[in-house]
């Protein structure tokens, strides 16, 4: 059976629509660093995981996302593991607007980062932002809540960055946010997918309310360099 491109969704979106952001080559990818710290190999053939391998910086780190354990790469290992769960979207229920939404530009590049900052929806770089969309609400000219497009595939396009400051937290300010940012998906005629850590209960909960429903299980894998030789 052919993987769905969702089992892979790093490799399959920087095989395409965002294969500007991609290093590496034939056989794995990862996105620029100034974009994204997300890898993923072709594949689980030696030379895939080779090249893999390659892609892990000596001082850094890179991402897998994959519905089972990666296979490690030779000269590389584990520094962390989660679980994680990826969701999908048919439909978005419609609500009342709480607050001015705005479609957000370079210009708001900086605030974007400074948010990302201090609230860590997860992996944002200065670059992020150009991976898609992204759409907030200000307050007296400042940036107090985001969300926006990370990966995108052929047919789907990743719900991410969904942030709000501790100040202005509890107005529902998220989900309206991920409505927006899913509703505009949808009306390209693709499908919004999303993930989430399986611990992370509250977002599962406000994105089943949304209409996502859980598409599978993910496995989160943090891959550093080591000097050891191959982990077993």
């Amino acid at each position: 059976m052919a993987e769905h491109p969702l089992d892979r969704p790093v490799w399959h979106a920087l095989l395409s629509r965002q294969a500007a952001f991609a290093v590496g080559g034939a056989s794995a990818k990862r996105f620029l660093p100034d974009v994204g710290i997300f890898a993923a190999a072709r594949d689980d053939s030696e030379e895939a995981l080779r090249a893999l391998g390659d892609l892990v910086p000596p001082d850094g780190c890179v991402i897998l996302l994959q519905p089972g354990e990666s296979p490690v790469p030779s000269g590389t290992r584990v520094d962390k593991i989660a679980m994680g769960v990826q969701m999908v979207a048919e439909g978005v229920a419609p609500c009342e607007p709480m607050a001015p939404v705005e479609r957000l530009a370079e210009a708001d590049a900086p605030a974007m980062l400074e948010l990302a900052t201090l609230t860590q929806p997860g992996p944002f770089f200065a670059n992020t932002h150009r991976l898609g969309a992204f759409w907030g609400i200000k307050a007296n000219g400042r940036l107090i809540a985001m969300a926006g497009e990370r990966m995108k595939l052929n047919g789907y396009t990743e719900v991410s960055g969904v942030c709000t400051h501790p100040d202005f937290r509890g107005r529902g300010y998220a989900a309206m946010l991920s409505r927006v940012v899913a509703g505009e998906i949808l009306r390209r005629g693709e499908t919004p997918f999303l993930h989430a850590y399986a611990t992370n209960t509250p977002a599962i909960n406000l994105y089943r309310a949304l209409g996502f429903v859980l598409r599978s299980p993910m496995v989160v894998t943090v891959l550093v360099r080591c000097t050891g030789g191959p982990q077993s």
